[in-house]
């Protein structure tokens, strides 16, 4: 695309759609509700599991949004291979908010806790394949720093890699272990961080 604003334009249209989701999120928030301060604090332990799908749905769109928008601060230029990827992952950005009311509604645990996970390996897995793109096709800056490039691309596969190996485990074992490795993420990152580092990558 040789429109010179288009990385800004479509920049826009992310951060308008991401703060679309992120209120999807809070409108499917429960209402505490009660008589007496205790008739109000346990509506609110009864609903624990609503509000915490909601602080951890909120933490990974934040998370895809941040990872996002430090990538195309150096985009340049677009092209149509970019931009429908682009809007691929967006798709799973606004899927999340129905992703989190089904991981916290009734029935089997393991089909609602994969579809969960299943899309945000596609969200990681497509933003894996944007920074290809853009590498691919040099449509960044000539000041865009290789290694935060490079970084971004190995925290998404390695989220790709966690959330797909949580699937198999939440039907292997009980719903604990499968959100274990989920709480296993920041390690992961931290040690990929570290080899990355090791090889000046």
């Amino acid at each position: 695309m040789a429109t010179q604003n288009a990385p800004e334009r479509l920049t826009m249209f992310i951060d308008a759609v991401i703060a679309i989701a992120l209120t999807l999120l809070a409108l499917e928030l429960p209402v505490p509700t009660g008589d007496t301060t205790e008739a109000m604090l346990d509506s609110v332990w009864d609903h624990g599991k609503e509000y915490l799908a909601f602080a951890v749905s909120f933490v990974v769109i934040a998370a895809h949004w941040r990872a996002h928008h430090e990538i195309f601060g150096y985009v340049r230029s677009l092209s149509s291979r970019l931009i429908s990827l682009t809007l691929a992952w967006l798709f799973m950005q606004v899927l999340t908010p129905f992703a989190t009311r089904v991981i916290t509604a009734d029935g089997a645990f393991p089909p609602r806790f994969s579809l969960y996970a299943i899309v945000q390996v596609l969200a990681s897995s497509t933003f894996a394949l944007i920074i290809r793109e853009i590498r691919r096709e040099h449509l960044y800056r000539t000041d865009a720093p290789p290694r935060a490039v490079g970084q971004n691309l190995v925290r998404s596969v390695c989220l790709a890699a966690v959330f797909g190996v949580s699937v198999p485990v939440s039907f292997l074992t009980t719903g604990t272990w499968a959100y274990l490795c989920w709480l296993a993420a920041p390690l992961v990152l931290a040690v990929a961080g570290r080899v990355q580092g090791s090889r000046g990558v």
